[in-house]
């Protein structure tokens, strides 16, 4: 077999896990948009589906690792393309992880319907569904950055994660209050901080993600940097 066919054959292997990193990537997107959906309008239903749908996420996961670490022992790549595969296996992770958190939220959601409360109740619940709209739409920027391995889409992701920072720190802000104002709240009001933690960790996970693309095509780790310290480097 000629050195073409097998650069051939490679390449067609690094474009398939890219695929399927992305694929993963749009159940995961999807994960969060039906759990914050479930908070939204209370349906422990739709709360279900996500928790079916962890499973298949888990798997992805799963068979993802087990195809890098096969092309990784049959290709001994080299540069960039151990670059790429080291990033996918992180990327995954960092993936398998939002998948988590949307379960996190499906399950507290099934908690407050099984308790009986009341979507009634005076709870900051469309909050929470902007910060999420930030987070997703944060982890949807991260994806086609990661499709297009473009820095600068990139950058612009990790540019805006302090703008979830700061929405959960809003909501934590309200939380208190309502906690204060109506006792009747507090049991809810603890369920909805560990889900508004756990949307703010999604968009956590899409500035992980956006790291790995800068470490792909610029070779250079900015984890744990200031944004202009990462701004700096990748000029």
């Amino acid at each position: 077999m000629n050195d073409k066919h097998i650069s051939t054959q490679f390449d067609a292997e690094l474009s398939d896990i890219s695929n399927r990193v992305l694929e993963m990537g749009g159940l995961v997107e999807a994960q969060v948009t039906q759990a914050v959906y479930a908070l939204t309008h209370f349906s422990g239903e739709v709360a279900a589906q996500v928790l079916v749908q962890e499973e298949r996420v888990n798997s992805m996961e799963v068979e993802i690792d087990r195809e890098l670490s096969t092309i990784i022992a049959r290709r001994q790549p080299t540069a960039r393309d151990l670059r790429l595969l080291i990033a996918v296996s992180k990327t995954i992770a960092n993936l398998e992880r939002v998948g988590d958190e949307a379960a996190r939220v499906a399950r507290t959601v099934q908690r407050l319907v099984d308790a009986g409360v009341s979507s009634r109740l005076r709870l900051p619940v469309n909050d929470l569904a902007f910060e999420s709209e930030l987070a997703i739409a944060q982890m949807r920027k991260a994806l086609d950055a990661f499709a297009r391995l473009d820095t600068a889409r990139a950058l612009e992701v990790i540019r805006q994660d302090n703008a979830i920072d700061e929405e959960f720190d809003g909501l934590l802000r309200k939380l208190i209050t309502y906690m204060m104002e109506d006792p009747r709240t507090i049991s809810a009001s603890i369920d909805l901080v560990f889900v508004a933690k756990a949307i703010e960790r999604v968009g956590d996970h899409a500035k992980n993600i956006a790291e790995q693309i800068i470490y792909i095509v610029k070779g250079t780790d900015v984890r744990h940097n200031p944004i202009e310290a990462v701004e700096s480097m990748t000029r």
